[in-house]
Formats: structure tokens, sequence, C-alpha cells
């Protein structure tokens, strides 16, 4: 029996080639394995393409709801934000892609794992550390890296490649973006972004939205529930939590939320450019900041922030299967014990409006906020506390006067 090979299978172009290509270097069977994170259509007719192209067999495993509960949750929690911009999307589905080949490999006795991924990009990395860590034993094969026996330069050649393998599938000009897609966003690289001088072609390039000149004159009220810093519902309707985001994907698309355009750094060191659209996530993490305003006392809100930095570093980079991650994760998890209430706000135009945050556990005193004197509070604390906080800078000023140095400040 000849050995197997799982293949991270899209039924693009490129990983379509590389089944034929991975039996005529290696004599390897190939398994195709396509993971489901919510790419919708995506997916039909693979089960054709992939026997066509030579793969003795396809699996199709749904991890939408992990992909939402295991990982999602948790970067929504952290408030995880790479490069203040980026939420994310791509990188938090690779470790449970990565986790769901290794399974595969293991059911199926193959001896490797091969990915599509190139050798400039950030998903050679995530994919290669999650395999790494759940399956040291495994091979890894990325193609494009192998330039001595991947000779393929551009998507014609690949054609033609597959052509003199016997694989005619009606694969288009290359006349659009580089795209990933799940549940939580879509990315879009390539044409006319590769140069930062050059503005979007929006009305070419938009999938899940439009933009908010296109959004509707009227804006519309959303409410959500939070219970323990997961999402539980939308406008009074209970919903698992991809369904929520469904939902707020399709209620952020019509009012041209979540568009961003980002120049981001690289793992590997280069910048890149590229459009995001996170409808629906970009407003999950908005209603769970203010809710999270309400509930979380200043100095953890402090040390959450740092940590919420560190865990989209860590997600971005692939080290989701780390002691770190887990230590960052269960800080942050600690943190959302009493995240719980309701917020509501309005979408209107790519903004997202508060219209009032509640929750039992609200740190929030209308009698200490308020400009009258209350019971707790009395006005004349406050000049201790500025004695004492002050301290430091009234003893340099002192100093800096006895010794004849002249304050900086006042030049």
């Amino acid at each position: 029996m000849k050995e197997k090979v799982v293949l991270a299978y899209s039924g693009g172009l490129d990983t379509t080639t590389i089944i034929p290509w991975l039996k005529e270097n290696f004599d390897y069977d190939v398994v195709c394995c396509c993971i489901d994170c919510g790419q919708g259509n995506e997916l039909d007719g693979l089960e054709e393409r992939a026997a066509l192209s030579g793969a003795s067999k396809l699996y199709i495993e749904d991890i939408t709801d992990e992909f939402c509960d295991d990982y999602i949750v948790p970067c929504v929690q952290a408030d995880a934000v790479y490069e203040n911009k980026y939420l994310l999307g791509t990188s938090m589905a690779r470790p449970g892609i990565a986790k769901k080949l290794v399974e595969i490999a293991r059911k199926e006795g193959a001896v490797a794992i091969c990915h599509g991924a190139t050798g400039k990009g950030n998903d050679q990395i995530r994919f290669e550390l999650a395999i790494k860590a759940l399956a040291p034993d495994i091979k890894i094969i990325a193609p494009w890296r192998m330039t001595d026996i991947w000779t393929l330069q551009s998507r014609d050649d690949e054609v033609d490649y597959c052509k003199a393998h016997g694989i005619d599938l009606p694969f288009a000009a290359d006349s659009s973006y580089s795209r990933d897609r799940n549940l939580w966003h879509i990315s879009h690289e390539g044409l006319e972004l590769e140069n930062p001088e050059n503005e979007p072609n929006y009305d070419h390039l938009l999938v899940l939205g439009v933009t908010p000149e296109k959004a509707p004159d009227e804006g519309e009220y959303v409410t959500m529930t939070f219970e323990k810093g997961v999402p539980t519902s939308v406008n009074g309707e209970k919903m698992k939590v991809s369904d929520i985001i469904r939902k707020l994907n399709e209620l952020g698309g019509k009012h041209g939320v979540g568009i961003i355009d980002i120049v981001e750094n690289r793992v590997v060191g280069m910048k890149s450019r590229g459009v995001y659209e996170t409808p629906g996530g970009t407003i999950l993490m908005e209603a769970h900041r203010q809710l999270e305003e309400l509930v979380l006392d200043r100095a953890t809100m402090e040390v959450k922030k740092d940590m919420g930095n560190k865990l989209a570093q860590i997600v971005y980079e692939g080290k989701w299967f780390t002691p770190l991650r887990e230590a960052v994760q269960a800080f942050v998890e600690s943190t959302q014990e009493y995240v719980t209430g309701e917020v509501k706000f309005k979408l209107y135009k790519g903004n997202i409006i508060k219209a009032g945050t509640t929750s039992p556990y609200s740190l929030y005193s209308e009698s200490l906020a308020s400009f009258t004197t209350g019971d707790l509070y009395d006005h004349n604390d406050a000049s201790g506390f500025i004695t004492l906080f002050g301290l430091p800078l009234k003893v340099r000023a002192m100093k800096w006067s006895e010794n004849k140095i002249d304050n900086k400040y006042l030049n």
C-alpha cells in the first residue's frame, strides 16, 4: 500500500494542482481535507473536483461551531486586535484547521500533511507550528518552498500542468483578488491593493456588505445580551454564537460596518496591504467593550488591555497551542465572571453608536458620578489624595529649585 498524505484542500487551482504533483513526486495516496469554517458556497462541487484531480478520498469537516466557541470567543473576550485594526479572522481559524488535519491524518494513518501556503505569508507558520505542537512525528510538505521540484511559477503554468495530467477543469483567468473567507470575515489582497497609493475599488471588492456611503440613510437599533462575556442573544432572540455572528454579519454588512484597509507587518518581516470585511465581528467586539466599561475596574482593564495585545500577537504568529496562550486566556476568562448584561446600539453608515448599556454587576454609581454631593464622597478627601499622588512631582521641582536647576518645563 502507498503511504498517505493529507492535503489541506480548498478546491482552488493551487491545491488542485498539488494533488497530481504529490502523486508524481512522492507517489503518495492523496487524501483531501477541506475544513469548513463557515465559508459558505465555496465548498460547492468539491467532491467531483477532488475525484477528477486524482484524490483517493475527500473529507469535508464542519468546524464552524468549534471555531466560534473555542477560538473566536476567547479573542473577543480579550479584545485581541492585531496592530489596532486586524480582528484576526484568518489567524483565529488556522489552529482549528490544523487540529482537524492532524485528526484526519491519524485516522488515515498518513505520514505527511501538505498545505498550499506560500513561502512569503503567515499561514505557513500558523499551520506548521500547530502541526508541530500536535503531531511532531508527521512530516510537513510545503510545495511553494520546494523550488527544486515545484517549478510552477504562474497560474498558467498550473493550468498547463493540470491539463498535462488529465485534469481539464474550468479555472477562470486570474482577474480576482486573493481572498480568505470564513464566518468571521473575508480578506482581500492583490490587484490594485498591492500599491498602497491606490484607493480600493470597493464596488469591485466588497462581498459581505456595502460602503457607508451606500448604506441606508436611516439607522437601525440592535440589542445584544452577554453572559460571562459570551454573547447569548440578538434583538431578544437567543442564539448560539455562530448564529449570532451570522445575524450580525447581515446587519453590519447592510450598514457598512467593519471595513478596514490596513498595511500590516507579517511575521516573516514584510509589510502587506489588505482590505478586511468583518461586519459581525466588529459589532460583537464593540458591544463586548461597551459592557466591560460598566463592569471591569480600572486596574483590571489596564492589565487586560496588555493581555489583549499579547493574545493578538500570539494568535497572529500561530502560537495557539502554547502554554503562553493558555495562561493569557486563563487571565482573560477570570475577568469575564461578571461581564453579563445588555448592550443597545445603533448602526448607521459604518458607525456603531451607543444607545444604552445595563448590567446587574455594573460598577457605575450615579450618586458618585453626579456633580451633586452624595454620602459616599467628600470633596475634601481629594485634597489629601492629590497631595500624595503629586508628591514626587513636587519634590523634584523643589530639588531643582534648591540646586538652582532651571525647570525645563518653563523654558
